[in-house]
């Protein structure tokens, strides 16, 4: 559901914007700046897309600074980080560029850090969590934009018929997952570790069970005791024992773990803000609790972030900060927010989004904000790590399979990308 706050960005015409031609950050007919920025779509249709988000932004930017034009380009999140990319192989870098990773650019010294074009009252108001996951080397460099975090989500009618109350461990869960199985459940627990949400799907469970992909000082830790042990009893208690669905979770991906819950067929599973109007509009009646951890309640559970990054190639540090600056003010942070359904990454907005009455649906995840660990993004080796994660994960679980023997392959593979940064 689309929402706004009254007094947000200013509302105008959605209006196609011209493509800048040539070189980076060109001068505009006016004699002013042109920025160009590349962005992710948001949207699930035209009415919502990003584009028209962004064209209303920059038109009220542009009021306040009338020398400076905004050209704005919206690609879906199928192909924006590849548009990224070979504007940047070309020698074409935007300006700003709003994509799922910066590591690689900033490895390469690409980007301004966030100290040359935010103000230090913007920088103090990222989410800790969240602006520590844009450093590289303790510099920050990946401006957060979006955030999410992960609860369980459950069918309020499967459990009532099967005399169930929300889990808290998890022991708790797999017993309610028997008594689902026992009501003739589909998928009493819903486990998408096929590649489109291998690595999300994993850390939360590896964080569930006092774990994660890395250690206290950000070394990689794949393979650790606490890790092994998390899989050995998802292994074991879940997937051995039939209580995860017909599909095999390595071959199960989030999109169809969600569209079978929002058809009634799952009775748990880990998710997002998105599951909420899915299911809503299947009319689901589903409750949220806090992820079920190994002895009780999770005490850290997954955040994820996509990032806002500054091209240093056109030189327009300034104008670059401008914009910045404006994106980042508290009403465009609560607008962006609440049109799509997502997490705002200022503590500002988070505490206004945290007892307000209009965000109330959001607020199970806005308090999981707060005790979230992210991907490493801020390793290029993520990228490597992420993808063998995708590929192997789903066989630790699988019948025959190792997950010490998993998890070491994916340690080693992380060790040499590590090695190469």
């Amino acid at each position: 559901m689309q929402r706004r706050r009254a007094g947000t960005v200013a509302m105008v015409s959605a209006l196609g914007m011209t493509a800048v031609l040539g070189g980076c950050g060109v001068t505009g007919d006016s004699g002013g700046v042109t920025l160009r920025l590349v962005a992710a779509d948001y949207g699930d249709s035209k009415a919502n897309s990003s584009q028209k988000y962004w064209d209303e932004l920059a038109k009220a930017f542009e009021a306040e600074h009338p020398d400076v034009h905004v050209d704005v380009t919206v690609h879906s999140w199928n192909d924006v980080d590849r548009e990224v990319r070979e504007m940047v192989e070309a020698g074409r870098a935007p300006d700003l560029a709003q994509i799922g990773a910066y590591a690689d650019y900033a490895a390469d010294d690409l980007l301004y850090e966030a100290d040359d074009v935010l103000s230090i009252q913007s920088q103090a108001d990222f989410v800790s969590q969240l602006a520590l996951a844009g450093q590289v080397n303790g510099v920050q460099y990946g401006l957060p934009f979006a955030s999410s975090t992960r609860v369980l989500f459950y069918n309020k009618a499967l459990f009532e018929k099967a005399g169930l109350t929300p889990p808290k461990s998890w022991d708790d869960l797999a017993e309610a997952a028997e008594a689902l199985k026992e009501e003739g459940v589909k998928y009493p627990y819903a486990l998408p570790l096929g590649p489109e949400e291998a690595p999300a799907e994993t850390l939360q469970w590896l964080l569930s069970g006092g774990g994660g992909y890395t250690d206290t000082v950000g070394t990689y830790d794949i393979d650790s005791p606490r890790n092994t042990g998390t899989l050995t009893w998802l292994k074991d208690e879940l997937v051995g024992k039939g209580l995860t669905g017909p599909v095999a979770p390595g071959e199960l991906n989030r999109a169809d773990a969600f569209a079978a819950f929002a058809d009634g067929d799952v009775g748990m599973l880990n998710g997002h803000p998105t599951l909420m109007k899915a299911a809503a509009a299947k009319g689901v009646e589903f409750g949220m609790v806090p992820t079920p951890g190994i002895d009780g309640g999770s005490r850290v559970t997954l955040g994820v972030a996509d990032w806002m990054m500054a091209f240093r190639k056109s030189g327009h540090q300034k104008e670059i900060g401008d914009f910045l600056n404006f994106v980042y003010s508290d009403d465009n942070v609560l607008d962006f927010s609440r049109r799509y359904d997502l997490l705002p990454v200022t503590t500002s907005a988070w505490e206004v989004m945290s007892t307000a009455e209009e965000d109330k649906d959001l607020q199970p995840f806005l308090k999981e904000l707060v005790l979230s660990e992210l991907y490493p993004v801020g390793k290029t080796s993520w990228a490597s790590v992420s993808a063998d994660i995708k590929k192997r994960i789903g066989q630790a679980v699988s019948s025959g399979g190792d997950p010490r023997s998993v998890l070491r392959e994916i340690q080693a593979t992380a060790v040499r990308a590590q090695s190469s940064e």
